[in-house]
């Protein structure tokens, strides 16, 4: 039994992610919180705790995931596996829309992953407003 990830490899992995959620780019110095690690295979699927099956996510994402590697792309009803963001680019499933508030899916995989993980949940809109305002969203590349 392994005693899961050390606080080197989750440093290492919030770094590789500029210390925002893989999933809705929120950023951990602005929500005030640290984040999690989510295993893109989740450990009980068999996912390990190496770095490749690690990514940094916020706590709702971490919690929305669970299980999941496959959601259902609501334009056509069909599963797909869920944005991996250690081998996909973001910015190729992604895009903000509404004045950077809302998420788009571009992609089925992006779809999936934006009605799974309810990247526009209304408390993100609403912070998502504020932190506009305030000059800090959306994140720079």
């Amino acid at each position: 039994m392994t005693s899961g990830p050390t606080a080197a490899l989750r440093a290492v992995v919030a770094r590789r992610a500029r210390y925002r959620c893989s999933y809705c780019q929120s950023q951990e110095d602005v929500v005030g919180t640290l984040f999690t690690l989510d295993h893109i295979i989740p450990q009980a699927l068999g996912g390990s705790d190496e770095i490749g099956n690690l990514c940094l996510a916020c706590w709702d994402c971490n919690r929305l995931k669970q299980t999941h590697v496959t959601g259902i792309d609501p334009q056509d009803g069909q599963r797909v596996p869920l944005f991996d963001p250690n081998r996909q680019v973001w910015a190729e499933h992604f895009a903000w829309a509404e004045e950077a508030t809302l998420i788009e899916g571009l992609t089925p995989v992006g779809r999936a992953t934006v009605a799974q993980l309810q990247l526009n949940r209304p408390i993100l809109l609403r912070a998502r407003q504020r932190w506009m305002r305030a000059g800090w969203h959306p994140p720079h590349p």
